[in-house]
């Protein structure tokens, strides 16, 4: 059995006889313009990556900080 990937199924709904001419064996002649939106797709994909910790990381300092105003009022209350 053959594994269908999603960008397969895109070609097919976008164009189904480049769909097809693929499948015989033809390739597309924009390859440079193919490997460059892969790159494009790899960066960002990176970049959503790191955003997602970042944030994380500001949420964990964001609680940290507020527990340690916690502490710190209730030790001058006293």
């Amino acid at each position: 059995m053959r594994t269908i990937r999603a960008s397969e199924i895109g070609t097919f709904l976008y164009c189904q006889r480049a769909w097809r001419l693929r499948l015989e064996g033809y390739e597309p002649e924009n390859q440079a313009e193919l490997a460059s939106g892969t790159e494009l797709h790899f960066r960002h994909g990176r970049t959503v990556i790191l955003s997602g910790c970042f944030r994380t990381l500001a949420y964990t300092l964001f609680l940290v900080a507020l527990a340690l105003l916690a502490f710190y009022a209730a030790g001058r209350m006293f």
